[in-house]
This record gives structure tokens, C-alpha cells and sequence, in this order.
């Protein structure tokens, strides 16, 4: 058993040396749009955590889904969270299988370059929402009577560049239309949609993206139209984005092509005759070897 284990723990090894050897180049070449997308979620939650001074609690607005969807309860909330977590972790750990597993259809560098970018264009029209109009959160740390619904002046610019973290992103109030946690999944759903290669899994990820959203309604974590708008601006983004950006190279495609075989003595006389035989009937033919 140790000597198996070694074995398939060295050919894991090998695996991950060469999928690493293939990426650099990749990661040399795109690092910069890393780099900005990356950069680009510190700048999206700083612009959350900026709307939240202006937040102003108010009675919770008249909304359809929370007449028809029961209320999970304060206590419940961690419910929506975990699955969301469920749904990144396993979008992020699929992203990296080129490394791991022998079928590979993509390249994680230009995976996460594309992610990123549909999530950028997203969390854009976000904050622009969000910033237009403020709504009276319906989350119950967003509420009347709640002292994390309005936040003082900042004392130092500090204050606002460290944003908080981690509780300025859990305690956050304002910053609704439309909801941040949908835009991932939806991303991460659509993503797997057009490069992953198991049809279930692929229907399995749209049901979690209905549930996810029927959870978020009934955390009251956001409104129905939160949810309503994302659906459709981020699925319609995203198709638009792909109509526009290059197409992603196929290493299934690549995988399945074989070189040809070497010629046989007998097929390069052969050949050779043949192209003789052209070449005194005036035919030019371009050579292969």
C-alpha cells in the first residue's frame, strides 16, 4: 500500500509540474488583467462600504416574495451563506482540475481572466445602482432600532480603506440593487455552462443558483427585485461579454489530436518516386518532411 500511494502520489506530482510549466507562460502574459480584476473586488467593496454611510433605516418595503416565501429567522441566515460558500468552493477547486485530472479543457490563467471580467462588468453596473437610489435594508441588522443600520462619520481615511473587514462585508446595509452574492453564482453557473463537460452537474448548478436565491429572500437579505435584476443583468452580461471577448482555446480539442506517423523506408521510396515522377510533368508539390 505505502508503495502504491507513493507511485500515484509521484505521478500527482508529475501532473502538477507540467500543468505549472504550461500556466506560467499564460500567467506572464495575462497577469495585468489578474492583477485588475483582482483589485477591482477590494475597489467593489470599498464602494459597498462607502454606501453604507448613507444608508438610512426605514420601514421594510412592500415586496411579492416576502408575502409567498417564509421567513427563515435571524438565527437561519448562516443557511444562505453555506450554500454560497458550497457553490465558490467547488466553481474555484474546478477551475484548478487542468492540474489534477488527465482530460483537461482549459487553462485556469485564462479561466480566472475571463471570470474576473464578467464579474468587473457586473459589480460596474452595481455600484452605479446602488449608488442612485438607497432603499431601507430589509436584513435585520439593516433595520430601525439596529445600531449597525448607520454608521458615524469616518474619524480617519483609514477608517475607510481597511473598510472594516471582516465585519464591514457581513454587516453591510445599502448596497442592494442588485445583489453581489447572485452576481458570483450566476458568473460561476454561466461559466460552467459553456467550458464544463458534465451535463448534471451542469443542471444541478442552475437548481442551486433557484435555491440560492429563494434563501437570500427568505434571510431577508435582500428584496425580490435584488434578485429579479441580477438574474437577468448578469445572465444577459455575461452572453454579451462572450460575443465580444475572444474564444477560449479548447484543450480537449488539442488533446484529442494526433501527429502523424513517422513514414516507413518502403513509403518514403514510394514517395520519393512520386515526386519525381511530378516533377518531370511539371506538377510542383510542397513536401511535408
Amino acid at each position: 500500500m505505502p508503495l502504491y500511494v507513493r507511485r500515484e502520489a509521484l505521478k500527482l506530482w508529475r501532473k502538477i509540474c507540467a500543468e505549472v510549466s504550461i500556466e506560467i507562460p499564460i500567467l506572464a502574459e495575462s497577469w495585468k488583467h489578474l492583477l485588475g480584476g483582482i483589485v477591482f473586488q477590494y475597489i467593489h467593496g470599498l464602494a459597498a462600504r462607502g454606501v453604507h454611510y448613507l444608508h438610512r433605516p426605514g420601514p421594510i418595503l412592500p415586496d411579492i416574495g416576502f408575502l409567498f416565501i417564509p421567513e427563515l429567522g435571524r438565527d437561519k441566515g448562516y443557511i444562505s451563506e453555506a450554500l454560497f460558500t458550497c457553490i465558490f468552493c467547488s466553481f474555484t477547486l474546478w477551475t484548478f482540475h487542468p492540474f489534477i485530472c488527465q482530460n483537461k479543457k482549459i487553462y485556469t490563467v485564462l479561466m480566472w481572466c475571463r471570470v474576473l471580467a464578467y464579474l468587473v462588468a457586473s459589480q460596474v453596473l452595481r455600484i452605479v445602482t446602488f449608488y442612485s437610489t438607497q432603499l431601507p435594508g430589509p436584513n435585520y441588522h439593516c433595520r430601525e432600532g439596529s445600531e449597525l443600520a448607520t454608521l458615524p462619520p469616518p474619524r480617519s481615511v483609514l477608517e475607510v480603506v481597511f473598510i472594516n473587514f471582516p465585519r464591514g462585508i457581513l454587516y453591510g446595509c445599502g448596497d442592494l440593487i442588485f445583489s453581489s452574492h447572485m452576481i458570483f453564482t450566476l458568473v460561476f453557473v454561466n461559466t460552467y455552462q459553456k467550458h464544463g463537460t458534465k451535463r448534471f452537474i451542469k443542471q444541478f448548478a442552475w437548481l442551486l443558483a433557484v435555491v440560492q436565491s429563494l434563501l437570500i429572500i427568505a434571510s431577508r437579505k435582500h428584496y425580490t427585485v435584488d434578485i429579479v435584476v441580477a438574474w437577468y443583468t448578469v445572465n444577459l452580461l455575461v452572453f454579451c461579454l462572450d460575443r465580444k471577448l475572444p474564444e477560449m482555446p479548447d484543450r480537449s480539442m488539442a488533446a484529442t489530436y494526433s501527429p502523424p506517423l513517422p513514414l516507413s523506408t518502403k513509403d518514403k521510396e514510394s514517395k520519393s518516386r512520386g515526386e519525381q515522377y511530378n516533377l518531370l510533368n511539371g506538377v510542383i508539390v510542397s513536401s511535408a518532411d
